[in-house]
């Protein structure tokens, strides 16, 4: 059977999605574009220069874990202690390889860390202590928990205490998905969980398959209520679908979306083929996604 053909590079981002107001505060609106529109024109750059899948979803999702305006890394959300517990994934689609880390505490970028534990470790997760302290053996820059913390996170903490059942999540996890120049496929994937969440809960991020996953011919990030991703194996799910069903990821993304709870959130994601996709079935999905045929898109509701 022939090998299949790339297109030529590709990426997809997002910064959350879940119960996004379309009446989204305009600074912040506007904000959030600008900060997306800066990490994929890097993307961009980055693989037009004939970087490696690997090193280009790296070095986007620490960017992102670095933005305070999404769910992980510094602006992270809190668990119902008031402390963080972060999580993050990376995998290779030409070798499997993956690596996953879950409460994290202190680790300024959790996705540094994940890829550690890939390519330095026997293992394919580390989580809690065991985790913080392989981080200060390798010498990777830690930080007080309190440099997560932000304003905006504190105060959904708050709504959330006063009442739990009425809180919308508004935007979960980070995420990138690439295709480079060489076809090679890779995905990362970080977050801060749930606001409110109980201490110790792990959500899809981390668990290969279900929140991140990348293979041969197809590259995922999920976002959105992690329990139902869990449950349904999303990420794993669309590479399978991309490559069995003949539509490729974007008809595997729907397929997948559609076999969902209503609302459940989005996913970004990458064939060998076609142009990158970020679809969601919530009310908005901080997006982009750009490719070397021109394709270059900032968004976050159903904007055209």
């Amino acid at each position: 059977m022939p090998e299949e053909r790339s297109r030529g590079w590709g990426v997809a981002i997002h910064g959350g999605a879940g119960a996004i107001p379309a009446d989204i505060p305009p600074a912040r609106r506007e904000a959030c574009i600008i900060s997306l529109t800066a990490i994929l024109e890097h993307g961009a750059q980055l693989l037009s220069r004939g970087s490696h899948a690997l090193d280009v979803v790296e070095e986007l999702v620490i960017r992102l874990e670095n933005e305070p305006l999404f769910n992980a890394g510094r602006g992270a959300v809190f668990t119902s202690a008031g402390e963080h517990e972060l999580e993050a994934a990376i995998m290779d689609g030409s070798t499997l390889d993956c690596g996953a880390v879950a409460g994290i505490r202190t680790v300024r970028n959790p996705i540094r860390l994940a890829r550690c534990v890939m390519q330095q470790t026997k293992h394919i997760m580390l989580a809690g202590a065991g985790a913080e302290e392989y981080a200060e053996s390798i010498g990777l820059e830690r930080v007080e928990p309190s440099w997560f913390d932000t304003d905006h996170r504190r105060a959904e903490l708050e709504r959330y205490t006063e009442a739990p059942a009425l809180l919308e999540q508004e935007g979960s996890t980070v995420g990138a998905v690439v295709r480079d120049s060489a076809g090679r496929l890779a995905a990362a994937t970080s977050t801060g969980g749930m606001t409110g969440k109980m201490p110790g809960r792990i959500g899809d991020t981390p668990l290969v398959g279900c929140g991140t996953y990348a293979d041969g011919g197809c590259a995922v990030s999920c976002t959105g209520h992690g329990e139902s991703f869990v449950r349904h194996v999303a990420a794993h799910e669309v590479a399978v679908l991309a490559r069995s069903s003949g539509r490729g990821a974007e008809g595997a993304v729907e397929q997948v979306l559609e076999a969902m709870p209503d609302s459940v959130g989005g996913i970004i994601a990458i064939d060998r083929e076609s142009a990158p996709v970020a679809l969601f079935s919530s009310r908005g999905m901080y997006r982009g996604r750009a490719d070397s045929t021109g394709l270059f898109e900032t968004l976050i509701h159903g904007e055209a």
